[in-house]
């Protein structure tokens, strides 16, 4: 009888030791980072100023995105290169095209590829160039840049609880 009962149980035994856990990828596990841009008031570079209408579009994209009222914003960098680069339009969220007013700022970067988990994968890590990690150039000569002075805070770009970069208007 005890032999049946062995036998009986072996197999079960193999199927239950074939098992893993699921794998399944939290919400709060730090994924691939976006680039944490805050804005200051070019006047006085102490003081946080909101942004309105401001729209972003990535250079060869057709896809925006846009704020209202906001001083700190993330923007992402492209994993598949070492560059992004982004015109960022004062007062493009609104419907008034004539009062538009673009700058282009480039984004040169060196990155790394992080192994996260089984479930999660691979996450990517940033590093802004030195010296022209961050480049400044304007649309539309015409109007003037309505960005000046873009500053790096952290070229490291690890994770989305810092700021990465200042920019003044």
């Amino acid at each position: 009888m005890m032999r049946y009962t062995v036998l009986l149980l072996l197999p079960l035994l193999m199927v239950f030791s074939g098992c893993e856990k699921d794998d399944i990828c939290s919400d709060t596990t730090p994924t691939t980072p976006r680039l944490v841009i805050e804005f200051y008031d070019v006047t006085d570079t102490q003081t946080l100023k909101n942004v309105t209408n401001l729209r972003i579009t990535a250079v060869g994209m057709s896809d925006d995105i846009t704020f209202n009222n906001v001083n700190k914003i993330q923007v992402p960098l492209n994993p598949g290169a070492t560059t992004s680069t982004y015109e960022f339009i004062q007062n493009g969220a609104d419907t008034d095209t004539n009062n538009n007013n673009t700058d282009k700022i480039t984004f040169n970067y060196t990155h790394s590829t992080i192994y996260v988990s089984r479930a999660c994968g691979h996450k990517m890590n940033f590093q802004l160039n030195t010296p022209d990690g961050v480049v400044l150039e304007d649309n539309t000569p015409t109007d003037g840049l309505w960005i000046s002075n873009p500053t790096v805070v952290q070229s490291n770009i690890i994770n989305e609880n810092e700021v990465h970069l200042k920019l003044y208007f």
